[in-house]
């Protein structure tokens, strides 16, 4: 099957579209540090960062697992922020570097993600099946100073 433009939607994430009334949160199964952005009392998006593999040798590096702005605020520079504070955060905890993942047809986040430093180290070949046609995933990443130099 060739890889080609998808749906509106099934570009942006691999998880099912959630059901209508369902929270901005869901359950995941892990335990990720949030960071929310908050206007006027309402969380208008949030980014959530994770230590995706528990070892002391790769403790230098944190994940973003998530990252999300309410449609009704696209276009308001909350998704910069919110990718500036997560990377302010990584900086603060004494990591070396943040990676995340993101579809290959997702060129608005993919060009968020390179306006802030990040850089595709690899490309995960029809990584997922969504709307009938096979999607790449790229894995991303930005290297900060080093804390111990």
């Amino acid at each position: 099957m060739p890889r080609s433009t998808s749906p509106p939607g099934a570009d942006v994430t691999p998880a099912p579209v959630p059901a209508p009334g369902t929270g901005f949160f869901a359950e995941s199964g892990h335990s990720d540090e949030l960071l929310v952005a908050d206007l006027g009392g309402t969380v208008v998006g949030y980014v959530a960062l994770h230590q995706a593999i528990a070892l002391e040798s790769h403790r230098h590096v944190r994940e973003i697992t998530g990252l999300a702005v309410a449609p009704a605020h696209h276009g308001r520079g909350i998704g910069r922020l919110l990718v500036e504070a997560a990377t302010e955060e990584v900086r603060r905890q004494g990591a070396h570097k943040v990676s995340l993942r993101v579809l290959a047809p997702n060129t608005a986040a993919r060009r968020l993600y390179e306006s802030c430093g990040f850089e595709v180290e690899g490309v995960l070949k029809d990584e997922f099946r969504l709307a009938g046609r096979y999607v790449d995933d790229l894995l991303m990443a930005r290297r900060l100073e080093d804390p111990e130099t």
